[in-house]
């Protein structure tokens, strides 16, 4: 009997309407386009309007992906939904994707892991189909991060933007889908990128609020230095244990917090620009959705049988990478 592995069978995604570019935020903080440009690889990112939240973007990403895959709502047994920008503390996002999809049918938690959240999800999701008892299981990666970002701060709020992407996993026999995952994490490094207030540590009261720590903060430099080392390193790492070359990677998909990060991953894998798929000049970081945003922007240039590096980095830390073969022609 062949091994069952779990494919991602379908992806959609949402990306708001309004675009905020680097000209709107020289207006905004002391910045410049160049500057932006230069060091992060980012020129625009878009803005969810006040009144939606994370849930309305994964809703418009889950139903393109059934519509394409030819299903409905109610085929969905298990929704995992990616984020840090929750609709609410409780209940859990994905119980409400799932209310507004009208998928009945199905059971779902929230997985936080700051920008890992949607590889460490795929991964979970892998485990569910794997086991034999589901067939179809969504993993939704998406943040609204622009309702925690301070656009006072020019370090952080330039980075950052809103959007939501979506995955069906189904069972394979073809030897098709998550072949493997290297996946860390280290808690000290929370104080590096974290958000101050909010939490049952430090709840919400009339000082938190003055003291504006309830936005993202980070120590870019820390951040950076370890996010390029550590983010190469695991996407090397998987590529050694299951023998992989160069010449047999297809496409890297990489979290898209930084070109710089993004290239000196690709530099380390010994692969060529030509192979990295990236998007972080149109969207900037979307944290969870950023890798299923990839594969929604490059559905169509992935074929059946390539070989995809998937490679991410976020807040706490996390990180990891993933050695996934593509299931389906677009």
């Amino acid at each position: 009997m062949s091994k069952v592995q779990a494919a991602i069978t379908a992806v959609g995604g949402y990306v708001p309407e309004r675009i905020l570019t680097n000209k709107d935020l020289e207006k905004m903080v002391d910045t410049n386009d160049e500057w932006i440009e230069s060091r992060t690889g980012i020129k625009e990112r878009r803005i969810l309007d006040d009144g939606l939240a994370t849930s309305d973007m994964a809703v418009m990403a889950v139903n393109e992906l059934l519509a394409k895959r030819g299903i409905n709502a109610m085929d969905i047994e298990l929704l995992i939904c990616c984020t840090i920008t929750g609709d609410l503390i409780f209940p859990a996002t994905a119980n409400i994707i799932c209310d507004k999809l009208g998928a009945k049918n199905a059971w779902g938690f929230d997985l936080a892991a700051a920008c890992s959240g949607f590889l460490y999800g795929l991964e979970t999701g892998s485990r569910f189909i794997e086991s034999g008892k589901y067939k179809k299981v969504v993993i939704v990666g998406g943040d609204k991060m622009s309702a925690i970002l301070d656009y006072t701060d020019r370090n952080t709020c330039i980075i950052f933007g809103d959007g939501a992407g979506a995955v069906l996993l189904e069972p394979n026999e073809e030897g098709l889908g998550v072949c493997d995952s290297i996946l860390h994490s280290d808690g000290s490094g929370r104080e590096f990128l974290h958000q101050k207030a909010g939490g049952s540590l430090k709840p919400a009261t009339l000082e938190t609020i003055a003291a504006r720590e309830h936005y993202v903060y980070q120590e870019g430099k820390t951040v950076f230095k370890f996010a390029v080392t550590n983010m190469a390193e695991v996407s090397h790492a998987i590529m050694e244990r299951n023998g992989l070359k160069p010449a047999d990677i297809d496409f890297l998909l990489a979290h898209q917090a930084n070109k710089r990060i993004i290239d000196a991953t690709a530099e380390r894998m010994g692969i060529g620009p030509e192979k990295v798929f990236m998007n972080i000049q149109r969207y900037g970081n979307t944290t969870n959705g950023t890798l299923p945003l990839l594969m929604w922007d490059f559905e169509k240039e992935m074929k059946k049988g390539d070989t995809l590096i998937l490679s991410t980095f976020g807040g706490g830390f996390t990180w990891g990478s993933i050695y996934l073969k593509w299931a389906y022609n677009s």
